[in-house]
């Protein structure tokens, strides 16, 4: 499998409900460096897996939807808490929206899959990894 990864940040604010999150149930910000990994089994016809400049710019495109924001206020996160899981999946399903509508060109269709890792820190990170 051959893949390509981009990388760029989010800067957000988030409370959580639940006491295993301790003082992060208060109004707290983070900063996350992400990578999106593209992945497919074979190289297309250019001999690439996809686009780098394209995925950097629909990357960028996903994150600023998200950056500078406090998360407890966007619809598309009420009820749940905006963890780095949660997050990853949200940047890697919205990826995906972008690679079924065009946006990284007709070759990036043939892509077997995404995956989303949010750096909290250069210790602790999480990803998620979907298929296309």
């Amino acid at each position: 499998m051959f893949s390509v990864t981009v990388r760029d940040h989010i800067m957000i604010a988030h409370s959580f409900r639940g006491e295993v999150f301790g003082p992060a149930q208060k109004l707290h910000g983070a900063t996350f460096v992400v990578d999106a990994t593209f992945r497919r089994p074979e190289l297309d016809d250019d001999g690439i897996v996809v686009d780098i400049g394209r995925a950097i710019d629909e990357l960028k495109a996903v994150l600023a939807d998200l950056t500078y924001r406090n998360l407890d206020d966007e619809p598309a996160f009420a009820g749940q808490n905006t963890t780095t899981e949660v997050l990853c999946r949200a940047i890697a399903d919205r990826l995906a929206d972008r690679v079924h509508a065009g946006g990284l060109g007709a070759g990036a269709r043939e892509l077997a899959g995404i995956t989303v890792t949010l750096h909290e820190s250069h210790i602790a990170w999480a990803s998620y990894e979907r298929s296309l």
